[in-house]
């Protein structure tokens, strides 16, 4: 449903959940959210390209809520290490082929109607002056 593997899935929930755990030992207010439904908030997201208001809308939060949890999320899997990309270098050496992209961008005219006595509605003057 969201383009990744149940087994991939729970790994995140793994390093999310502990995570959590370590952040709130000492105790704090509670979650607006709770972790898996973070997860799916951030999938939906990367997956549907919804907007975040609308994903806040299913969850009944706002949208700074959701971005919060979207960004926490990221960060704690990307300071894990195990679901890290590659970055632009790489990618970069990577393709040593030259690509070329061509694009149309010829201008197409647009008939627009001509501006003629009968289109014109002008207003009529008032006998009283």
């Amino acid at each position: 449903m969201f383009g990744v593997k149940i087994k991939t899935f729970n790994k995140m929930m793994g390093i999310l959940e502990k995570e959590y755990s370590e952040m709130h030992k000492k105790g704090g207010s509670p979650p607006k959210m709770s972790v898996e439904d973070k997860l799916y908030a951030t999938l939906k997201y990367l997956r549907e390209y919804r907007t975040m208001e609308h994903i806040g809308g299913d969850y009944g939060v706002s949208k700074s809520t959701i971005c919060e949890s979207i960004q926490w999320v990221e960060n704690t899997l990307r300071q894990d290490g195990t679901f890290e990309l590659p970055g632009k270098k790489v990618l970069k050496k990577a393709s040593g082929a030259i690509e070329f992209v061509v694009i149309d961008v010829t201008e197409s005219p647009i008939n627009r109607p001509k501006k003629t006595r009968k289109s014109i509605t002008r207003a009529k003057r008032s006998a009283t002056p």
